[in-house]
């Protein structure tokens, strides 16, 4: 069965060229506090992160993970029967034998979970099947896994494992508990251990140190032999069991395993899911290698059957578990803020799109939603392009005016787009970036060595080099840690030179002169060209409104001082 991996996130089954986004990038994008929203389990954030900080200007690849989060919005019920999956089959991905190296000799235990294993596989590929067969999808990605899942469960080798496994588990299936032996030396140290019985019911619990001590307080005392006569009870090994470890420390049992050099190479190996400072995590592994043996009729019976399984691939199948995930906690998320009357659109990447690189009409911050502090209809949208006019803007205005936040939304635009999950908006047409890069503000302790413009300088070199054409570049007041002058002088060559690479750039500053001077930066480009845009004002009053003009500089400052009353004519009452 060595078929070519599936995936739902890439149309040929894997990513083929890739850049990743920073986590420092990721930060000032506000994703990390978005991703927080998604799911309260740090392990799939972790996997949503990646998922979305790994990008590729592959048109195709946006276009089809926009379609399979299309269908999985468009079916609630298949989410529902997906989620059950994911719970069932997590194992797999968490502890999964495939991972290991078949060619060694495993034990009692590991050909037990690897039975379990397989079980799992099965379960997972006819539920995937029957799931997707009781869906309407329309999706190449959902369409592609289904006839795949349907190729694997028709295959004669799915049908002979499912019934050998069947056959396996029938052997197996009565195993409850074993009873052994533990012999001490002189020292009360484990001397051996042997098998007693093979048991089809649990133990019941009870406390070890309690049965040691009524059983060395009856008349008896010390009882002469050695057989079983069932007065003695039974305490389990758990995940919490703090006082088990100590109980059985004391009369040396977990001690004399610590203390064994042939127990450290098993370290990991374990399948009890015990804490790592955990002594009873060992006692799975010590009592392998001695029970495995015991039982040597299970296990080469076991062995034998599953041999010529031990290559089955189900790599496919578990890689599928995260991808599914990360579609379904976006749909929930996405559910919920529909609900509360937030807008959302499809992002689409056209197939001939001449020098038009992205068509934004009525976007957001999503983090303004996330947030919960704004209803709405209180969110003002926006409008942008970028195109080979459009390609740098120097966004000018008012401190507070919103610069950071629509530079953020349009870097949040491009990341959940090239996911395929909705954008927040009316509608969002673009081509995918190969990166996003950000130059925010750097903590002032990390400017120590070079200083805060040498360190900014620094930073932005780096970002240049490592960026393209393809590239989506936002930059926050960068080069504004220095003189006017100065910074002024930087940043007017730093633009020309992102518009000879013509990286779609958002450069928000308050040096207006530098957007005034936009006619004069243009005519010494042969390609791209930089617009000035400008957060604008309304009767002194910040509007949160962008539109394509000549900054407002002074006359939003003559705005504010006259309603203020700050102007010389104000203060002095020459005005009067």
């Amino acid at each position: 069965m060595a078929k070519k991996m599936i995936s739902i996130l890439f149309p040929e089954g894997e990513l083929q060229e890739s850049r990743v986004i920073s986590d420092t990038a990721w930060h000032d994008l506000g994703m990390d506090t978005i991703c927080e929203k998604l799911t309260g389990k740090v392990n799939e954030r972790t996997v949503i992160a990646s998922i979305m900080k790994t990008m590729t200007a592959d048109p195709e690849t946006a276009r089809y993970r926009a379609g399979v989060f299309r269908d999985i919005v468009a079916q609630p019920k298949m989410r529902s029967r997906m989620m059950e999956l994911l719970d069932h089959v997590q194992f797999l991905n968490d502890y999964g034998s495939f991972k290991k190296d078949h060619d060694m000799r495993v034990g009692l235990w590991e050909l037990l979970h690897r039975l379990s294993e397989l079980d799992d596989y099965i379960k997972s590929v006819e539920q995937i099947r029957d799931c997707l067969d009781d869906a309407d999808v329309h999706s190449d990605g959902l369409k592609a896994l289904r006839a795949y899942v349907q190729e694997v469960h028709e295959e004669s080798l799915f049908e002979e494992l499912k019934m050998d496994i069947g056959a396996l588990k029938a052997d197996v299936k009565n195993l409850r508990s074993v009873t052994i032996g533990v012999n001490l030396n002189r020292n009360f140290e484990v001397d051996s251990i042997g098998l007693i019985s093979v048991n089809n019911k649990e133990f019941k619990s009870s406390g070890i140190l309690n049965n040691f001590s009524e059983a060395l307080a009856t008349k008896e005392g010390i009882r002469d032999g050695n057989k079983w006569n069932g007065s003695m009870r039974f305490h389990p090994v758990t995940n919490s069991s703090a006082d088990f470890t100590g109980e059985l420390g004391r009369i040396g049992a977990v001690f004399a395993a610590e203390r064994n050099p042939l127990m450290l190479p098993l370290i990991g190996r374990t399948l009890a899911a015990t804490p790592e400072k955990d002594s009873s995590r060992y006692v799975t592994h010590f009592f392998d290698r001695e029970i495995s043996s015991m039982l040597s009729l299970i296990t080469r019976r076991l062995e034998q059957g599953l041999s010529k399984y031990v290559n089955f691939s189900i790599g496919s199948i578990v890689g599928l578990i995260p991808e599914f995930m990360y579609y379904i906690r976006w749909a929930e998320f996405m559910e919920k803020l529909k609900e509360r009357g937030y807008t959302f659109c499809t992002p689409e990447v056209p197939e001939e799109s001449g020098d038009l690189r992205m068509r934004a009409k009525g976007v957001y911050n999503l983090k303004l939603a996330v947030a919960g502090e704004l209803e709405p209809s209180a969110i003002v949208p926006n409008d942008l392009v970028f195109d080979k006019e459009h390609t740098c803007y120097i966004l000018t205005g008012a401190n507070r005016g919103g610069k950071t936040t629509i530079t953020q939304a349009v870097g949040q635009l491009f990341v959940l787009g090239q996911g395929g999950i909705c954008v927040p908006g009316e509608s969002f047409a673009f081509q995918p970036a190969d990166c996003i890069y950000t130059h925010y503000p750097a903590d002032e302790d990390s400017t120590m060595d070079l200083g805060r413009l040498g360190e900014e300088c620094s930073r932005f070199k780096e970002i240049y080099g490592a960026g393209s054409g393809k590239s989506l570049l936002l930059l926050n007041e960068t080069f504004s840690t220095t003189s006017f002058e100065e910074g002024y002088y930087i940043a007017r060559d730093a633009v020309k030179a992102i518009l000879k690479r013509g990286m779609r750039t958002i450069y928000n500053t308050h040096m207006h002169k530098l957007a005034m001077e936009i006619g004069e930066i243009n005519a010494e480009s042969d390609g791209a060209k930089a617009a000035s845009l400008v957060a604008e004002t309304r009767d002194g009053e910040r509007s949160f409104k962008l539109r394509l003009a000549a900054p407002e500089g002074r006359s939003y400052a003559e705005d504010i001082a006259i309603k203020y009353g700050v102007t010389y004519a104000m203060l002095t009452g020459e005005d009067q």
